[in-house]
C-alpha cells in the first residue's frame, strides 16, 4: 500500500545558519575555501531532526529502512553527513525505539550517495533517468526559485556536470549553465 505523508518541520525556528536565518550565503568560493571549516550554510542538527522524525514513522509503519542522500565528499563539511554520525544515529535509534528494544525491528540507515563525488552522483542520476532540469539544491534561490549560480551548492553541481562532459540544464541567475 502506498502511503505519502508530509511532516512540516520549520528549522527557521532555530536559525543559526545562512539557510535558516538572515545571514548571507557565501558566494564564489574556491574549492580550497570550501574545504576549510564547517560552512555557515550548516543547519544545526538538521539531519538529526529529520532522522528522529523518520525513526518514529518507521517504527509506526514497521519499516526497518531509512534512506538519506547525505554526501561526505566534495567539501560539504557538514558534521551530520559523516559516516560516523550515520552509524551513531542508527545505533541510537535502535536503542530509543520500543520496536528496537523488543527486537521486533532493527532500523538500518542507507546512504547510497555518501562516498560518491558530485560527478559520480550526477552520472548515476543520468544512468537512472533523472531529469536534472527539474532539480536544484541552490542555497540562495531567486524569487522564482531560479538557482543563484554562485553558492557552494551551485558551484559543486556545475563542477559535477563539467567533469561528466555535460552542460547543466538549469538556467542560473549568474553565469552560463556550462560554467
Amino acid at each position: 500500500m502506498a502511503d505519502h505523508r508530509i511532516a512540516k518541520i520549520d528549522l527557521r525556528v532555530f536559525g543559526g545558519s545562512a539557510l535558516t536565518a538572515e545571514i548571507d550565503v557565501p558566494k564564489g568560493r574556491t574549492a580550497d575555501e570550501m574545504s576549510h571549516d564547517i560552512p555557515i550554510t550548516y543547519v544545526p542538527a538538521r539531519n538529526t531532526i529529520f532522522f528522529v522524525v523518520c525513526a518514529g514513522l518507521a517504527e509506526v509503519l514497521g519499516s526497518s529502512d531509512i534512506f538519506i542522500g547525505v554526501n561526505a565528499l566534495d567539501y560539504s563539511g557538514y558534521p551530520d553527513c559523516r559516516p560516523e554520525f550515520i552509524e551513531a544515529f542508527e545505533k541510537m535509534a535502535n536503542l530509543a525505539t520500543r520496536a528496537g528494544v523488543e527486537g521486533r525491528q532493527a532500523l538500518r540507515v542507507h546512504t547510497p550517495l555518501i562516498a560518491l563525488t558530485k560527478a559520480e552522483i550526477i552520472a548515476k542520476g543520468i544512468e537512472l533517468g533523472v531529469d536534472y532540469g527539474l532539480t536544484s539544491s541552490c542555497y540562495d534561490p531567486g524569487p522564482k526559485s531560479e538557482p543563484c549560480g554562485e553558492c557552494d551548492s551551485c558551484l559543486l553541481r556545475r563542477k559535477g556536470f563539467r567533469e561528466n562532459g555535460m552542460v547543466d540544464p538549469l538556467k542560473y541567475r549568474v553565469g552560463p549553465a556550462s560554467s
